[in-house]
């Protein structure tokens, strides 16, 4: 673009640099006739060498004029050369020689002058995307060659418990502690995982239900596209008094634990995916206490049970495969009978086909179709089977929204006397969205379809689960919560049973 025209009086450093244009323009014609002169002489074999001088004479020149050339090429009728290139050109026509030594002069000025600019992108500092206080993760503590998350929520909550014509209310203080301990290794991992809930009556009255976890799964990346999952944990909670196996008009019910270990290898053979895993559990129950002040011991659900899995997967693509599994396992109760005279160990046998899927953040978990049997070592108790439909699936629709769908299909063994178990069929649905940059919203739907055996005496139950909830993250390190839930549970005969329970907290993480 042009320069525009000044009429304003020439100020004597104007003058100067127009000066030392001037004669910087006139040094630069005397060198261009000087070579137009040479290249015309009948001296052939020095026309190289004369070239050469040219073109030292108009870059030194174009230094004197304080322009500096960065790239060491020079473009001629619009193609770019090497310098070096030039010089091992042979000689060329006179009205080319005319032709090449303007041009080359004009377009390395032109060249000069328009010197490229750095797009705005690269001249100024790229803008990090605002990082979410929902989504920001606590910096953590570091221990050594491993990092520890803590977190402890602190709150305060009201109870109501109808049971047919039993009305119980209850306010309580509830402390939950949380803990993640994950290793930062470069390779093989350890993470270690813990929460926990304690609740104290402040008024009312009501059960109060404390629990508390923790599991450990040590990975382990092996040579040949293997790896390896040791894994172990602890189970504690309390019964609850809407479990089939609850004792009727206890004041508290038995406290259950639970040890588990495990060991599972997965290897990768091209397009198939084999897993075999191994898992023990050990279930410990502890006396029940009744109103009037007695217990009910129930050492004889004391148990061990076993289960071995394989799954063999074929790799249609990374984000699609289809998978066969087969599970057995074996449960042996510590007593050989139980306080009613029944034997209950026994076995299960299971099978299913399913397809897992990865869309990366979008979509993701499995789905599988199956079958399912146990049964039991007294012929008195009749063995139970079902048809299984399992999914676990993680779902994306829109950025900041999470949907968690969860379907189980199970048996699960009983201890009332003549009764073998019932299936069970439970599905949860979470939804996660995100409504602030610290506000997030959760509402959690579920229902739990106990389904006995046709010469069962006791009739089928369903259990309704509707919760909802905020957090408000206050900074990093600071969240407030609130949730509000209920739960419903019908049956066919006897009295249905309703629970309403709301709270608020604090949340401190670390």
């Amino acid at each position: 673009m042009g320069q525009p025209i000044q009429t304003s009086s020439v100020t004597p450093l104007r003058a100067m640099s127009r000066a030392v244009s001037f004669a910087v323009l006139g040094t630069l014609l005397l060198s261009q006739t000087a070579a137009f002169a040479q290249s015309t002489s009948p001296q052939p074999a020095n026309s190289r060498s004369a070239a050469s001088q040219d073109n030292r004479a108009t870059n030194n020149a174009a230094s004197a004029a304080g322009f500096d050339d960065e790239t060491g090429n020079t473009t001629i009728n619009g193609t770019t050369a090497n310098a070096d290139d030039a010089q091992q050109r042979p000689a060329i026509a006179d009205a080319q020689a005319a032709d090449d030594i303007t041009g080359s002069t004009l377009d390395e000025d032109i060249r000069r002058l328009n010197t490229r600019e750095a797009p705005i992108d690269e001249t100024l500092s790229r803008r990090r995307a605002a990082e979410s206080a929902s989504t920001a993760e606590t910096p953590g503590i570091p221990i050594g060659t491993f990092v520890l998350r803590p977190s402890v929520t602190q709150s305060i909550n009201t109870e109501t418990t109808k049971d047919g014509d039993t009305r119980q209310r209850r306010a309580f203080l509830e402390t939950d502690a949380a803990a993640t301990l994950t290793s930062d290794w470069g390779r093989h991992q350890l993470t270690v995982t813990s929460e926990g809930a304690w609740q104290r009556n402040i008024s009312g009255e009501g059960e109060e239900q404390p629990s508390f976890k923790v599991n450990g799964d040590l990975r382990m990346d092996l040579p040949d596209d293997t790896t390896a999952h040791l894994t172990a944990g602890y189970n504690f909670y309390r019964e609850d008094t809407d479990d089939p196996d609850a004792i009727a008009d206890a004041a508290q019910q038995s406290d259950v634990q639970e040890f588990s270990v495990g060991a599972s290898v997965q290897r990768d053979f091209g397009i198939l995916r084999g897993t075999t895993a191994l898992a023990l559990t050990r279930s410990i129950y502890s006396d029940a206490k009744l109103a009037n002040g007695t217990t009910v011991t129930l050492s004889d659900r004391n148990q061990t049970t076993g289960t071995l899995r394989g799954r063999v997967g074929y790799e249609l693509s990374p984000a699609l495969i289809p998978f066969i599994e087969a599970t057995i396992g074996r449960s042996v109760y510590d007593e050989t009978r139980d306080s009613a005279g029944y034997e209950r160990s026994g076995h299960s046998y299971g099978a299913k086909a399913g397809v897992e899927v990865d869309l990366g953040e979008k979509l993701k978990g499995e789905v599988g179709v199956g079958y399912e049997m146990a049964d039991f070592e007294d012929s008195r108790l009749s063995s139970i089977d079902t048809a299984t439909l399992d999914a676990s699936l993680l779902w994306s629709p829109i950025r900041g929204t999470d949907v968690n769908l969860d379907l189980q299909t199970s048996i699960q063994p009983s201890t009332t006397a003549g009764e073998s178990g019932y299936v069970s069929h439970a599905l949860t649905t979470t939804v996660t969205h995100q409504l602030r940059d610290n506000l997030v919203g959760t509402i959690i739907g579920g229902v739990i379809w106990r389904d006995y055996p046709t010469d069962s005496t006791i009739n089928d139950e369903l259990v309704y689960t509707a919760a909802t909830g905020l957090t408000w993250n206050i900074n990093r390190y600071l969240d407030l919560t609130s949730t509000l839930g209920y739960e419903l549970t019908t049956r066919k005969e006897g009295t249905d049973s309703q629970q309403w329970r709301a709270g608020v907290g604090l949340k401190l993480k670390r």
